[in-house]
């Protein structure tokens, strides 16, 4: 018997990719999912996906930036269910431009989206996880949240903000001996569309940054991306790295130190697509 039978599970950005992915996988082992999106095609079709599964699914529609709405489906999906056993907070955006060129509201979309969704999240199910008795909140950052990019400021900066809040969160259901397992996942490149779905600064190609990911960047698929986390989940990791390319990447930073920078900017000088 799976971990996950009888598990409520929510999962923010469930309408495609990793969040899918995770529904998918978590409702064939036996989990009842509350799903979410601002895309609600897609998010109809994961839920027909995972009822075709023979999972329970309540499926929302929901902006994660909106705390208020938030806070309010928290208690939406206790009332349906009685109980929340975990939340994989996954819904994420993308930005490319330099900083330089961007504006405030470029920024402010990014980390609105991918952490501050990340935080409103965790708190307005925190207290119904903590009160499960068997708890575990999953906030997924990025490869990106372990070393920075150029033209990934915005990004870059929401990841490692979701890196350091989970980390410090993890502390401190440890202190407090809540029964609360935390885990931080750093995805590298997946084969989502994200980078197709992504915004840009002026001046950016984007389409050739899309394709520029999607042909040499994105390795890992969704579902393989799926079965690490859950995983990780089954084991409590405190982290949990997704791809070879994170493995290895991770491991170099911490073996060069800050040194890695300098490398990294001469090698996207030359790879990446220039921006007019």
């Amino acid at each position: 018997m799976s971990e996950f039978v009888g598990k409520v599970v929510v999962i923010t950005g469930a309408g495609s990719g990793i969040g899918r992915a995770l529904a998918l996988n978590l409702a064939g082992q036996g989990a009842k999912l509350a799903i979410s999106d601002v895309d609600v095609v897609g998010l109809a079709e994961t839920a027909r996906l995972a009822e075709a599964i023979g999972a329970e699914v309540k499926s929302d529609h929901l902006d994660v930036t909106q705390r208020e709405a938030v806070l309010a489906y928290a208690d939406a999906v206790v009332a349906h269910y009685g109980k929340v056993n975990q939340i994989y907070n996954n819904a994420g955006i993308a930005y490319h431009g330099t900083f330089e060129k961007s504006e405030f509201k470029d920024f402010e979309r990014v980390i609105d989206v991918d952490f501050w969704g990340v935080v409103n999240g965790t708190k307005a199910f925190l207290p119904h996880i903590i009160a499960s008795g068997d708890g575990h909140i999953v906030n997924v950052s990025s490869l990106f949240g372990i070393l920075s990019m150029p033209g990934q400021s915005a990004y870059n900066a929401a990841k490692f903000a979701v890196r350091g809040f989970t980390e410090s969160l993890r502390q401190e259901m440890l202190i407090a001996k809540h029964p609360v397992k935390v885990t931080c996942v750093h995805p590298g490149g997946i084969k989502t569309a994200i980078a197709r779905n992504a915004t840009a600064g002026p001046g950016e190609d984007l389409a050739a940054f899309s394709e520029f990911f999607d042909r040499k960047l994105a390795r890992t698929t969704p579902e393989d991306a799926a079965k690490t986390i859950v995983n990780g989940v089954r084991k409590s990791k405190a982290r949990v790295l997704i791809g070879m390319d994170a493995i290895a990447l991770d491991a170099w930073v911490r073996l060069v130190g800050s040194g890695y920078q300098r490398i990294v900017a001469l090698v996207a000088g030359r790879v990446m697509p220039k921006s007019s």
